[in-house]
C-alpha cells in the first residue's frame, strides 16, 4: 500500500494592529485585490471563505486568529499590539 502525505501551506499571516479588519479590506491589505470594487465582486462571487466556510459578507469582522481563503491559498489574522 503506497501512502501519500502532502504537506499543507502554512498560512500567510496578515498583521493588523486594530481590534478587527473587514474582510473587503482584508482583501486589498493582503493585495490580493488593488479596490473596494474588487473585493466586492469576489466576495459575493462566493470565492472567499472565512474559517472554512464560504463569506458573502464583505463586511464581516476578522479577528485575531481568523483565516480566510482565496484562490486556495490561506491568510491568518495576527494582531501585532497583542499582550
Amino acid at each position: 500500500m503506497k501512502v501519500t502525505v502532502r504537506k499543507k501551506n502554512p498560512a500567510e499571516v496578515v498583521t493588523i494592529s486594530t481590534e478587527f479588519i473587514k474582510l473587503e479590506a482584508a482583501l486589498k491589505f493582503a493585495g490580493l485585490t488593488e479596490t473596494g470594487g474588487e473585493a466586492k465582486e469576489i466576495i459575493l462571487d462566493g470565492q472567499v471563505a472565512v474559517n472554512g466556510e464560504v463569506c458573502t459578507q464583505r463586511g464581516k469582522k476578522l479577528r485575531t486568529g481568523d483565516c480566510f481563503t482565496l484562490d486556495g491559498r490561506e491568510y491568518r489574522i495576527e494582531n501585532n499590539d497583542a499582550e
